[in-house]
């Protein structure tokens, strides 16, 4: 059985009209990548991010780290 990515968008993307990323973490067992996309472009491109790459870009936008960028 292959497994599909159930995207989830931010309500952060919600609040801001829906114009942001989404993201599928249901993949990371699996497969060790967390795809992203554009949710305004649904059938568009699709990224792969490893896992540990997107969890530290996590943990750097907590930290505020791209705060001024």
């Amino acid at each position: 059985m292959t497994e599909h990515p159930q995207w989830f968008t931010s309500s952060y993307s919600v609040a801001n009209g829906g114009k942001c990323v989404q993201v599928a973490v249901n993949l990371v067992a699996a497969r060790g990548i967390v795809p992203v996309r554009d949710s305004k472009c649904v059938d568009g491109p699709v990224v792969d991010v490893r896992a540990a790459a997107f969890s530290a870009f996590v943990a750097g936008v907590q930290a505020g780290t791209f705060d001024t960028v």
